[in-house]
């Protein structure tokens, strides 16, 4: 018997076997985000002070290659962003409009593209870094939450080859479980179109195992948060 036919034959056997209806057993319960409870066991655990969940953050940020700066005031955010145009050489940078991107963008130096009111995608593909806010942090597994009402949409946070995410101390949630019943009381029931966790720069390892940063999307990530 070939791989075909031994694939088939699993299909069929599978077939054989009816799968429950969804509610049928009434609905599904939550998972606690406890120690040794469910899917919850295999995640790390999480502090319970906003220092440890902050430390916890920064630590899965170094593991994943993207650089984390907590700072204190807004003037430290408008000095970062500063040397990274410096060092990168920004020439013109991608962003859309909010509180925290608005404040950021002013002053920084060089032209910016406003995604808001529809733009070029060639433009888009230009721009050397783009700046977004984003709904949450997730101290678990050191990813951003980001919304199509939060971060400008979704080409914005993958054409550019710089992504750089502004937050405040107070979007820091503990854990993925935290972050999906943010999502619901946020959103529900008109959730956005666009809603995705950004875990690091984009990534790949397919070939020889060899790990390449930027396949699919950008080849640094920043996360400025005061």
């Amino acid at each position: 018997m070939n791989s075909r036919e031994i694939i088939l034959a699993r299909v069929r056997e599978a077939l054989r076997v009816p799968a429950a209806k969804p509610g049928a057993h009434g609905p599904s319960p939550v998972v606690a985000s406890e120690p040794g409870a469910g899917p919850a066991r295999w995640l790390p655990a999480v502090g319970h002070s906003e220092e440890e969940r902050l430390r916890q953050f920064s630590e899965c940020c170094a593991a994943l290659r993207a650089e984390f700066q907590l700072m204190n005031s807004p003037e430290e955010v408008h000095a970062r962003l500063a040397a990274l145009r410096e060092a990168e050489g920004w020439r013109r940078v991608a962003s859309h409009r909010g509180a925290l991107t608005d404040a950021a963008c002013a002053g920084l130096g060089c032209p910016v593209l406003w995604t808001d009111a529809g733009y070029d995608k060639h433009e888009l593909e230009r721009c050397d870094a783009a700046l977004t806010a984003c709904d949450a942090l997730i101290a678990q597994t050191g990813s951003v939450l980001v919304t199509s009402r939060s971060a400008g949409g979704r080409a914005l946070s993958v054409l550019p080859p710089h992504h750089v995410v502004l937050a405040r101390r107070e979007q820091l949630l503990p854990d993925l479980p935290a972050a999906f019943v943010w999502l619901r009381q946020r959103y529900a029931p008109d959730f956005p179109s666009f809603i995705s966790l950004i875990t690091g720069p984009s990534r790949t390892g397919d070939i020889e195992r060899i790990l390449v940063l930027g396949a699919h999307g950008p080849r640094r990530l920043t996360i400025l948060c005061w």
